[in-house]
């Protein structure tokens, strides 16, 4: 077989005796996860358009070696269709919309039920919620709102896990010092009223069978679920919000910059785009590739102030 020459010598330099297989380089410049937008926060003064995406969300993606593709919410059934064929992966981020009514949650539910269909027939197509994204997938889920209040809007927690943690797809490849962090240290930015609380999950045959727990966390009086894996299905969700401790600067309880906060992060997009790998979708045409990514629209910059440092706005 044949081997790229970067990949060649940097193995050598390393040390390793022999290189391995490389993926082809069509295939390593082929990989795009959907990033879904959501309306406009109210009072946003620098919106333009109807909706936006949280540029840390794209950063998170980028950072860990694939190319974004910002999924609008005023789409047809069709065009998100098309779309969903030549994106290989989806992640539903943080904010702030209703998860039953919002355009958010109409073209979520969308994606959800053509992964859940791609899944079923071998086509593989990873999905991954933060925050909002995860409470989400609950929804999706169950059909339900079964999301209860908790007193979690700006701290920073250690993850309690369970168990199923080590086995997991998403943590057994996770260095030690990594998951030593994440179960000792306060890394994990929270920045959510509403969880979906063990106790709901547990009376839930749905989200019984569907997900897997791997961690929980608690405000002092609830316990909630931080950290989750469909069984069956290339889907994840977190509580906590990875994207913020490399790429969000607001000064507030709950932001964590530290050294094992941002390798934390790294190791999750990591994964994420791990998984995203396994898709075999593409792109009809180079021109139709172009025009879809991110790069077509300005991130707009909030202040260092702003909840979220820069934006993209979409019509």
């Amino acid at each position: 077989k044949d081997y790229c020459s970067l990949c060649s010598s940097c193995q050598a330099s390393a040390g390793f005796s022999r290189p391995t297989v490389c993926p082809p380089p069509e295939r390593l410049s082929a990989l795009f996860p959907g990033v879904l937008a959501q309306e406009n926060l109210p009072g946003d003064r620098f919106a333009r358009g109807s909706s936006y995406i949280a540029a840390c969300y794209v950063k998170y993606v980028e950072g860990a070696g694939a190319r974004v593709v910002p999924i609008r919410i005023n789409r047809t059934e069709e065009e998100y269709s098309k779309i969903f064929s030549s994106i290989n992966g989806l992640l539903l981020p943080g904010g702030d919309v209703d998860l039953q009514k919002s355009l958010f949650s109409r073209a979520a539910k969308t994606f959800y039920e053509l992964a859940m269909k791609a899944n079923d027939a071998g086509d593989y197509f990873p999905i991954w919620g933060t925050c909002q994204g995860f409470q989400q997938l609950s929804v999706l889920t169950s059909n339900r709102h079964l999301l209860t209040l908790t007193d979690t809007r700006a701290v920073a927690l250690p993850l309690k896990f369970t168990a199923e943690a080590q086995s997991s797809r998403m943590f057994s490849s996770f260095p030690r010092d990594v998951m030593q962090s994440l179960a000792q240290e306060n890394i994990t930015s929270n920045f959510h009223k509403w969880s979906l609380s063990m106790q709901n999950y547990s009376r839930n045959a749905k989200l019984r069978r569907f997900y897997r727990v791997l961690s929980t966390n608690s405000d002092g009086k609830k316990e909630f679920i931080s950290t989750m894996e469909a069984v069956r299905y290339p889907f994840y969700a977190v509580q906590w919000h990875p994207e913020k401790s490399p790429f969000e600067w607001i000064q507030k309880p709950g932001m964590v910059h530290s050294a094992a906060a941002v390798r934390a992060s790294f190791y999750t997009a990591s994964f994420f785009v791990s998984e995203a790998r396994k898709s075999q979708h593409r792109f009809s045409s180079p021109e139709e590739e172009d025009a879809a990514l991110i790069y077509n629209f300005p991130p707009v910059y909030r202040g260092r102030d702003a909840i979220f440092l820069q934006n993209y706005y979409f019509d």
